[in-house]
This record gives structure tokens, sequence and C-alpha cells, in this order.
């Protein structure tokens, strides 16, 4: 792995870093509606960047305005991009003046790219001997590196040194600009050679070697052994100055007339007074604190604020050089008193898979905290090795004789653990016939309640973001890809430190996080209540598995197969040509290119390429046909990859069933995800998503039992908005999407015909989600105009919704979030943003994450209800085995199945007090689809 010197010279891509910032989350805006995200992620990622690396010489290098001498060379260079967003160009002026006034110097030169400048300074600096470090995100930098100059992307934590970049690319720094001359480069616009691919270019210059010697050997072309090899000799010798052309627009300038040069660039004290009137502008408000209290910019703080705080958190001072390891029987009795002693404890266990189901524990480590002889916290934590096996491995404790001694721990209720995903290691456990008990707080749902949408909840996020410490990833004591070892391979010496802090940090971070939740108060239910008591039912739902009908799959996937040839050769047929059907750029040039079809372009992707989303096939496939068959292809083939194919590869040996993972930490809104297999995601209405449905079968002697609840998000609504018409039409058990047609169409209830009560289903559920008219004339297809006369009629009659949405929109605008009705925060980044269709969508978001966020809440609350009464059944009566949105699915005794549905019905109808009946129904058959 690439290591990186002491105080290197930073350079760093500003305008890499610029673009990467705007368009990832969160999107901030100020009071003004003015858009901020971009300077925060920029501001953010230098932060770190110099925490890190802590460089005394840097320089932030960005773009200017104008036209380079590339565009004199060709003037088609970077003309397939989009112009500048006015969200983004808006942000430039501030960014620049803050990196200023936090002392960090910048530089942009008219007429030459940032890369041009670092390459220029980087070449400099490395004829000097001296080290330097650019960040980047850019491939073309690749070009630069050499024996004192590295690259870095932060985003994904690569460092390429010479050896990364022949790794990464298959050629040495020296080829990368003839590797980029001869594929070309679309983001740049720099052409290559036609029909030159990556491998093709691998293959010449691996084979050959530079441009120059290719068209210097040109005949040995034909020798070489990759695909095409034969014939490129004449594709090269057509097109040799599209090629040298390619070459020196990919070539870094190295010689552009600076004034300055390394000893210019050091870091300087930051103009404290600019500071706090830019931060002021921004509302960056924990900067603004900071900066107010005379703090160093530059030094990443704790953060002290729940919802979307602006930056990360600071220098735990967290030592993983001194854990103790655990190697004997006496060591291990200590820490076994130890964990006894303590009010909470933190738990966490290494093992050789993240498959659950398949995973064999490895090691175990763990934190308590006490207090010193000065009164003070102090964290203490150690690693447990068990069944590490690599060559000379020291002795350890046997894994049965562990678990002999640590069993009673685990399963004691009393002694409270808390953990980072704690399921997981539920799982793993009764694999081992333990089951843990006394799981009182999860460090991920802590995060997750307190900000769905905050940050990403892993562990090294969360340390960083809340304790301002950098955790020891995986790849650093495993590596990386197919040479990646699996812990049990791993030697104690680095695999200690990793796992023991895993537990050190889940505890500070419950410290940290708890403390925000208690400050808040009213999310403490939210968590205490359902997120915590549902870890171990999901769990108990995981290990159930369900049973899967592989020979129905097999021959599903078979009609599947055909049907997806038929698909490609009528494709084929209307297109006059072969293509790959599931190369976006190849559909592209079909649908798009003035020589083929020339369809109109709806729309285009962020680098301007006319988009191939289902969206816009959908509008297209109304007047066209190859749209059409695309879609048809794609569904199919997503079903028969992602279902037909891979279900009946994931049945355990063991069990001969599928187990899913439940996810609690990953929606916006509170719902539940699933992944391996995605359970969600089935087609519920295709035929080809019933017959995968109908593969889902019960064991003999049950049956399959699915509960779903009835229009959940409508009666959510109806309370929510207490409309008097929501409220009479549910309170009477009418057909809501009946009573709407009657009140919007003024017709008698008796007398509303299909077709109404079709149009007003699609503005029932439409509005929840925020429809448009636009949006709604579309899925009708009828004209606009008549679109907004529903809408208009419907909000006549409605007049509570109406009032609910508005009212809903200023909440959102003044707090920033929305609730659901037991608490739970769902923030909206963009509800103030300058940018209409951003802010348009926030508030769309703001009128239905009440709704979903609530059903959602809703289901969770009767999956423990229902669990509980499981509980005191017979064990054999039913098993709970699915949960999918607002249904879940059991395994019924078949005697039982009338007055199980009976019972059940009743308990989740009882899940949530709203002033217009919940109602659950119940369905049975043999398989899930006949469930339905």
């Amino acid at each position: 792995m690439a290591t990186i010197k002491e105080n290197p010279f930073v350079l760093v891509d500003g305008s890499s870093y610029l673009f990467r910032a705007f368009y990832a989350p969160p999107h901030l805006t100020n009071s003004k509606g003015e858009a901020t995200g971009a300077v925060y992620g920029v501001i953010n990622m230098l932060r770190s960047l110099i925490n890190q690396y802590q460089p005394s010489n840097m320089v932030v290098v960005f773009d200017a305005k104008g036209p380079t001498f590339r565009n004199d060379m060709y003037s088609e260079y970077k003309a397939n991009r989009p112009p500048m967003p006015d969200d983004l160009r808006g942000q430039i002026e501030p960014l620049h003046k803050l990196i200023k006034a936090m002392g960090i110097p910048l530089i942009s030169v008219p007429g030459v790219e940032a890369d041009d400048v670092i390459g220029t300074l980087a070449t400099q600096a490395s004829k000097q001997g001296i080290h330097t470090l650019i960040s980047t995100g850019d491939k073309d930098m690749a070009q630069l590196v050499d024996d004192n100059v590295t690259l870095i992307n932060t985003m994904t934590n690569t460092v390429l040194d010479r050896e990364g970049v022949i790794e990464k690319f298959g050629v040495p720094p020296e080829l990368i600009i003839d590797f980029l001359g001869l594929m070309g480069d679309s983001s740049d616009n720099i052409p290559g050679v036609p029909k030159v691919g990556e491998k093709t270019a691998l293959g010449m210059l691996q084979g050959i070697g530079s441009i120059n010697e290719i068209y210097q050997n040109i005949d040995k072309l034909a020798t070489l052994s990759f695909r095409g090899a034969k014939s490129i000799g004449k594709r090269m010798l057509e097109h040799e100055e599209m090629a040298r052309l390619s070459y020196q627009l990919a070539t870094i300038k190295l010689d552009v007339e600076l004034e300055e040069s390394y000893s210019d660039f050091t870091m300087a004290p930051a103009n404290q007074d600019q500071l706090i009137e830019l931060f002021g502008q921004l509302e960056f408000k924990r900067w603004l604190s900071e900066a107010l209290d005379g703090g160093n910019p530059l030094e990443v703080k704790a953060s002290s604020e729940s919802g979307n705080s602006e930056t990360t958190a600071p220098s735990s001072g967290i030592n993983t050089k001194d854990y103790p390891v655990i190697y004997t029987l006496g060591q291990l009795i200590q820490w076994v008193r130890k964990l006894e002693n303590a009010s909470l404890f933190a738990f966490d266990l290494e093992t050789t898979s993240l498959n659950y189901m398949e995973a064999e524990i490895v090691g175990m480590s763990f934190a308590i905290k006490e207090q010193n002889s000065d009164g003070d916290d102090e964290y203490q934590a150690a690693y447990l090795p068990l069944a590490h096996d690599y060559e000379e491995a020291p002795k350890q404790i046997a894994l049965s004789l562990a678990l002999e001694k640590l069993t009673p721990l685990l399963e004691d209720a009393s002694q409270l653990k808390v953990g980072q995903n704690l399921k997981y290691d539920r799982n793993v456990l009764a694999n081992y016939d333990i089951t843990l008990n006394g799981i009182s707080h999860d460090t991920m749902l802590e995060s997750y309640v307190l900000n769905s949408t905050a940050v990403k909840h892993n562990m090294d996020a969360l340390a960083l973001k809340y304790l301002g410490h950098k955790t020891i990833h995986f790849e650093d004591i495993a590596g990386k890809g197919a040479k990646q070892l699996t812990f049990n391979q791993i030697k104690i010496a680095q695999a200690a430190p990793y796992a023991a802090e895993d537990a050190d940090v889940t505890l500070r971070l419950h410290d940290n996080l708890m403390a925000k939740l208690e400050d808040e108060g009213s999310l403490l239910p939210l968590f205490n209540d359902i997120e915590m008591p549902l870890l171990p039912v999901l769990s108990d739902i995981e290990r159930t598995g369900v049973l899967i009908d592989d020979t129905q799959l097999f021959e599903q996937s078979a009609q599947l197969a055909k049907r997806i040839e038929e698909l490609q050769q009528q494709a084929w047929s209307v297109a006059g040509e072969e293509f790959n059907l599931g190369s976006t750029k190849q559909l592209q040039d079909i649908l798009f290119s003035d020589e083929k079809m020339a369809l109109p372009v709806l729309k285009k992707t962020p680098k301007g390429a006319p988009s191939t989303n289902e969206e816009v096939l959908h509008e297209l496939a109304n007047d066209y046909e190859l749209p059409q068959i695309i879609l048809e292809y794609r569904s199919l083939t997503k079903l028969k990859t992602t279902y037909t194919d891979k279900l009946p590869l994931m049945i355990n040996k063991d069990t001969g069933r599928v187990h899913t993972s439940y996810h609690q930490a990953v929606t916006a809104t509170g719902r539940l995800s699933s992944t391996d297999p995605n359970l969600q995601n089935i087609p519920i209405r295709t035929d080809e998503g019933k017959r995968i449905r109908q593969a889902f079968v019960a064991p003999a002697g049950y049956k399959i039992v699915a509960i779903d609840y009835s229009q959940i998000e409508l009666r959510i609504m109806a309370h929510l908005s207490q409309d008097s018409g929501l409220l009479t039409a549910f309170a009477n058990n009418l057909d809501i999407h009946k009573a709407t047609a009657s009140e919007v169409f003024n017709t008698p209830f008796e007398e509303v015909t299909v077709d109404q009560r079709r149009s007003a289903k699609a503005v029932n559920f439409g509005l929840i989600y925020g429809m448009s008219a636009f949006g709604l004339a579309k899925q009708l297809d009828i004209p606009r105009g008549l679109a907004q006369q529903y809408i208009d009629s419907y909000f006549d009659k409605y007049p509570g919704v109406l009032q609910y949405m508005e009212d809903t929109r200023a909440v959102a605008a003044d707090k920033g979030y929305v609730e659901t009705l037991d608490g739970r925060r769902l923030y909206l980044a963009d509800i103030n943003a300058r940018n209409g269709a951003r802010r348009k969508a926030a508030e769309r978001a703001a009128i239905n994450a009440p709704m979903q966020g609530t059903a959602a809440d809703i289901i969770k609350k009767a999956m423990l209800k229902v669990s509980q009464w499981l509980n005191e059944q017979p064990d054999d009566l039913a098993k709970m085995i699915m949960q999918v949105h607002d249904e879940l699915v059991f395994e019924v005794k078949e005697d039982c199945v009338e007055q199980f549905c009976l019972d059940v019905q009743e308990i989740m109808a009882q899940a949530a007090d709203l002033d217009v009946p919940l109602i659950a129904e119940a369905g049975a058959g043999d398989n899930w689809q006949q469930a339905h």
C-alpha cells in the first residue's frame, strides 16, 4: 500500500473538489435560499486533508474563467459539458474568499487549466526532491506520478504511487497520456481513436509501447493477441491525426509561467474577522460559533448539534496502539468480571463473512468505561482473538472454552450491551446456539433516529463526525480486491487495534449520541419504544428465512431468457443493426444520433448526454416502438438476474431457506429496506412478478398468510388533515376512491364509473406524493387543463387536505424538517433552496414524508405487538417470515389459519390510535401470491 511521507507539499485540485461537493449531499441552503452546500463540502474536505497531513506548504488550484489553449487546438474540447448550474456559480466567490480567509494559499491562472498549474508545480517540486501530494479525483493526473509525486482521492481514500497507477490503469504513469489519447475521454470530449476502448488501448500499449512507438511499428499490431488486433492497424493509420491531437489534448502542461513556487505557498494565520463575516453570511452556525470563540478554523471540532451540523467533529485523542489482547484464561476471567461490573459494555464480533448465516467467529472485542483515581471517565477496550489461523499464529483461547465463559454474560438480559449494528452479532451468535440478550443500545440506530439524512450511519462516518476520529478501515489491515484477507488470516498484531477500536469507538459514540437524543427529548420514545425493541424481532425474521421453490424459478428463468432473446431480435430489427441493449452509450447512439433514429432528446444527463432513463423511455414509448421494447427488455432482464437466477443460489445449505437482511438505518422516512435478496422490489402487478411470488412457498402442514394495511397512507392523510369529508368516508367504511370520485365529479356514489374511480384513485395517491397537474395529466393521459380541474375540484371538496399541505410546507420551511405522529424527524435540506426545482421537490417530500414515515412507524409497532403475541403462543403455531412495506407475511399452521388471521388483524388494527379506522386485510394460500 502506498505511503505518504510526513509534511508533503499538498496540491489540491479545487475544481475537482468543487464539482464533487456540489453534486454530493447535503445540499445546504441559507435562510435566503442561497446554495451553500458546495462551499461547505469543499471546506470540510480541506479541513480533513489538512488535519490528516499537516502540511506547511499547500495550495488550492482552481480553473480560471474563459477558454484555454486546448480550445484553440480543438474547438470541441469540453464542448459536451453543460453550462455551470447557477447554484454552483454563485458559490465560487464566497468559497475563494473563505479559503483565503482561512490562510490557505489559492491560485488560478487564465488560459490554462488547474491541471496544468498543478502539473507545473508538482514537476518543479519533484525536481527539488520535495515529496508532493496531489489531492484530486481526476484520472488525468496519474501522468504526473513519479518517485516524489503521489495522488490521493479523498472520497475513496485511494492513494496512487507508481505501482498503484500500474495496478489501477494497467500502464505506468509515463503511458497514461498515450492511454487517454488512444481511447479518448468523454468527460473532456477528447475524441481518441474511434472504436478504441480500454482493452484495445491497453493491448497496444502493453504490446508495443507509446503512440509514437505504435506508429513506428504499425505492422506489429496484427501480431498482438487482443481482440481486433489484426484490423486495428488500418484504423490507427486512418485516424493518426486524431490520435496525435488527442495525445496533445490529454497532456498536462508542465511549464506554465508562474510567479510563485513551492516556498511561496505557506500556510498563513487565519483572518478571524473575515471568517466571522463569511461564516455568518453562509450561516455555518457551528463554524461561526468556533470562530467567535477564537478557534482555529483548520482544527476539526466535536459536533454538539443534532440535525444538519455543518462539519465533522474533532480529534478525539483515541489511542489505538495500546489495546490489550486477551490470550490466557486468567485474562479472560478478569475481563468477564469487568464486564459483569459495568453498567453497560460495548460488544463486537469479528467474523469470517458478512453473511450472518455463514459467518464464523474469529474474535471478540469489548469496551467499558470506568472512573480513574481522579474521578474522570476512562474508556478501556480489549480484543479476544479466538480463531486466527495463519501460519505461526500465537496460541489462542479455544473458541468453545471462551463461549462457555462468556455465554451467561451474553445471554443475561440484565447485563446491558451497546454495539454498532448488533443485529448482525446477534445473528452470528445464534449460529452457536447463543441468544444475545440485554441489547439496550445501538449506535447505528441512535444516529439514525437523531437524523436519518445527516450522515451515513456506519462507524467510520460516525466516528469522524461525532468524535473527530478517523478509524482503521478494514482494507488497511486486510488489503483490497481478490487478494483481500478474511479476518482469520490477519495477524493479531494488526487485527487487535482494528477490532478493539470498534468497541472503544462504539461506547464513546453511544455516550455522545445518547446525550444528543436526551437533549432532543421527543426522539427518545421513538428510539426506546420502536427502533431498539424491533432489532431482535428483525433478527428472528432474518434467521427464520423463507422457503423457496427453486424448480419454479429455474423454469421461469428459462422462459424469461427466451423472451429476452426475442426482444433483442425485435430491437435489432427495429434499429436496423445489432447493438448491446444493456449499453447506455450504444442505446444513446441508436436512439438519438442524426445518422440513426434521431428521436427527440427529452432530457440530458448531468454530463450533457441524452438521457435514456425509465421516465424518458416511457414517454418516448408512447410514439416509438424501440423504447417500448427496451423497457420490457430491462424489466425482464432485471427480474431474471435479480430474482429467478439469483434466488436459487441464495438458498442456505443448512436451513434450505433464503435469508434476507433487513436494514433499519437506510431510508429517510423510517421504512425498512432489505438486501440479499431485496424483497421490497418484487413487482406485484406484472405476471412475471406474480410468478416469482408463487415460488415463495409454505412448508408441509402450513399456509402462507399475508396481512397488510388497507390504504394506510390515505387514512393517515385523513387523520393529519382532519378533513371532514375524508374522515366521514373512512368512518363509514366507504370505498375511498369511489367516494372521492363521487365528490370530484359530482356524481352519485352508486353511479360512479370505473374510469371515474380510476381517475380519483390517481388523484388521491398523486396528491399524497405532491403530484402536479402536469404529472396527473401524464398518468391519466388527459389534457393538463383537465387534470388541473380534477385537482381544483378535489381541494374544493376536501379543503382540509389543501390546508394541511400549505401548513406542512410552512412548518418545513421554518424548521427544516417535518415529523411523523411518533415524532420521527424527516429533514429536508432543500426546503429553502433558491433553485425552484429542488425546492419544489423538497416541498413534495415534506407533504409525503409524514404519511410515509407514520406508516413505517405503524408497521414497526405492529411487528412488535404481533411478535410479543406470538411469543405467548405455542411455538409451532406460526412464524413471521417477511415484512414488505405495509405487509407482514407468516407461515401458519394449516388448521389455525382462520383464527390466526382474525387475531393478528385485530392486533395490527390497534397499532396506532388514528381518528379513522385502521384496517388490516388478510389472505392465505400455499404460496405468497395466493395469499394476496
